[in-house]
């Protein structure tokens, strides 16, 4: 519909109309002094129509009545400036050519550009004024509209906030709580450890004190809500803050760190409860974006597993980098639903392809790579509970290897230019039928890779430790036991594991895709092992009570193939540095593919007639460094 058809638009006009001719009438009086000589006040009334004509033909073509003024920014007062700068311009050139230079004061094009550029700016200042202190009512009755009442957007009956942290991340939130009152949120002050910023202010709101006066704070100004706004605290620093939150009383929540946000924007919708991977600390991930982009901006990409933990997180990260398509393989239902709807919601731009099948159907898989090409596949499809592979070796065996060589064969085949297969630290001197497994996988696709060649498929492996947050983690576990008032059951005083978050993990994925050769084994970065006892502690902690008083903590042995320590490099691994300070690299030896296919029949027949000690001596006559006892009470 045509601008000049909307209500709009006139009312607009009439509002322009009014604030050029009175710009103009005022820029006379202010230059004489409010006593206009009679030939003045003659040459001021007739140009007065010249004035409006030019000045408001000028606003059209810069399109001044094109935007949507309740959302101004400098964007549209960069362009008023234009429009007013051109048509003052353009009335002195005419009223010289026609007039002379003598028949109107030069003082007054000065005075009446600036006072034009004033009104028109402050009308359109004054609609989004407006309507931002009206945000929260979607009505848009009176209500909405008492600016003066919730100045800065500062709803006063909202729940009572206190920002710790006055830094970028919390002058977003700020910002954002300001500009939506709808979010019933009532800013009462900042609290920064940086001395320089006591007294002073993010959009009115004072910095009042240091975080260490969190308690005193929260009394004296009746928080009902704490926001922790320092994505970047080192896990010691944020033990600290939260150790100080945890005795004030009322509820406290944190901002999660950039690695978690898709888009890297922090929002108000971020805001989560306090959770063990704040704990962790883990420096934010830096990575390569151009590296990255180079094998995926554009390209097809296909993950496996992608309803999983780690396969969804990889179906995110990935469209950050504006593939072409992304195939979502899965066989499970709901998961492949939830991910498919949420990559196509935030996504849009991407072609999303859900594909309900399994990897063990190879016609299937077939089917899928014939129809949709893909460039770059990501193999995160796999088993990984230690004790239902214990019980349950042959499908370890089928799921975790002979799926794994399905989608390694497919690559080949179709010509996918990378490979990366996700794999596990307890492929290392494995303890148990799963870590076996997953050995057994790596061997497989080392073995096929093309050793750099550029006309073959790059084959690689990226292996890591626990990640926080994922479907087998042990978090979810604690977190039910303690809802339930405990015991928290842990398996022994001494067990360790490797931990990272989710992002962080597919973060890094992503970067080692984009700097193998082929045969490479990626190893990330796993910093210090946690101990589970001490892990069990603290979620006892972030849960509002005291561990060992409120609720118990349990050791309840070993489970069948668990360790006490899990590794990430297994004997004769050569470890090389990369260009990526959290990534190494293993160059270890390629194994003759036909060797490996014919004990991998045999182990397939195995698990087809479910001879579960069968298959175990199987893994050992193919994988020496398998134990499965080591487990049991080892400290290795």
């Amino acid at each position: 519909m045509p601008r000049f058809l909307y209500k709009n638009f006139y009312i607009i006009l009439f509002a322009d109309f009014l604030m050029v001719a009175f710009s103009w009438y005022f820029s006379y009086q202010l230059r004489f002094n409010f006593e206009l000589p009679e030939d003045t006040a003659f040459t001021l009334w007739s140009l007065i129509p010249l004035i409006i004509t030019i000045k408001l033909l000028c606003y059209y073509l810069f399109e001044l009545y094109n935007g949507m003024w309740r959302y101004t920014s400098l964007i549209d007062f960069l362009a008023i400036f234009k429009a007013c700068s051109a048509s003052s311009i353009i009335i002195i050139l005419i009223i010289m050519f026609f007039k002379g230079h003598t028949e109107v004061s030069r003082s007054v094009f000065i005075i009446d550009w600036l006072l034009t550029l004033l009104l028109i700016s402050g009308i359109r200042f004054f609609i989004r004024f407006y309507f931002w202190a009206g945000a929260g009512d979607e009505s848009r009755g009176h209500e909405g509209r008492k600016i003066f009442s919730s100045f800065f957007g500062n709803n006063r009956n909202g729940k009572r906030l206190l920002i710790l942290g006055a830094g970028d991340c919390g002058e977003k939130i700020c910002r954002e709580i300001h500009d939506n009152p709808h979010l019933g949120y009532r800013i009462l002050g900042f609290l920064d450890d940086d001395p320089l910023k006591l007294n002073r202010r993010i959009h009115g709101i004072p910095v009042v004190g240091n975080t260490k006066d969190v308690n005193y704070f929260t009394e004296k100004l009746n928080a009902e809500e704490i926001l922790i706004a320092m994505p970047s605290l080192s896990s010691r620093d944020m033990r600290k803050i939260i150790g100080r939150c945890e005795g004030v009383g009322v509820p406290f929540k944190t901002i999660p760190g950039m690695g978690e946000l898709i888009n890297g924007k922090v929002t108000v919708k971020a805001i989560r409860d306090i959770s063990y991977r704040d704990l962790l600390g883990r420096d934010p991930v830096k990575l390569d974006e151009e590296q990255i982009g180079s094998y995926l901006k554009g390209k097809r990409v296909l993950i496996t597993g992608a309803g999983g933990s780690i396969g969804s997180e990889l179906c995110r990260q990935v469209c950050r980098y504006l593939p072409k398509s992304v195939v979502l393989f899965e066989r499970a239902e709901s998961p492949l639903y939830e991910i498919d709807l949420e990559l196509k919601e935030n996504f849009q731009y991407i072609k999303i392809i859900p594909k309900l099948s399994d990897i063990l159907d190879t016609s299937k898989i077939e089917k899928v790579f014939e129809e949709t090409r893909p460039n770059v596949v990501f193999h995160a499809a796999a088993y990984k509970h230690v004790p239902m592979l214990e019980y349950n070796p042959w499908e370890a065996i089928n799921n975790n290897i002979i799926g794994t060589r399905n989608v390694v064969e497919a690559a080949k085949r179709h010509s996918v230019e990378h490979f990366v297969l996700v794999s596990t630290d307890k492929a290392v001197r494995p303890a148990n039928v799963m870590g076996a497994s997953k050995r057994l996988a790596e061997l497989l696709v080392q073995s096929q890779n093309g050793w750099g060649k550029p006309d073959r498929t790059k084959f690689m492996m990226v292996r890591f430790g626990n990640v926080i947050g994922s479907v087998g983690s042990v978090v979810p576990l604690f977190k039910r036991q303690i809802e339930k008032g405990g015991p928290v059951t842990v398996t022994h005083p001494e067990m360790t594991r490797y931990f990272m978050t989710i992002p962080e993990a597919c973060q890094l994925i992503l970067q080692a895709g984009s700097m193998g050769t082929g045969g490479e084994i990626f190893i990330l970065d796993m910093g210090v092992p946690i101990k589970i006892s001490d892990m069990a502690e603290d979620l006892i902690r972030l849960s509002g009570f005291k561990p060992h008083e409120d609720i118990p903590i349990k050791f309840i042995g070993l489970r069948p193939g668990e360790k006490l320590k899990e590794e990430l490099i297994t004997e004769g691994e050569g470890i090389v540095e990369t260009s990526h300070e959290k990534i190494m690299v293993l160059k270890g030896q390629a194994r003759d593919i036909s060797i490996l296919n014919g004990k991998l029949d045999r182990l397939l027949h195995l698990a087809a007639i479910q001879d579960k000690d069968g298959i175990k001596r199987a893994l050992q006559d193919m994988l020496p460094e398998y134990n499965p006892g080591n487990g049991n009470g080892s400290l290795m």
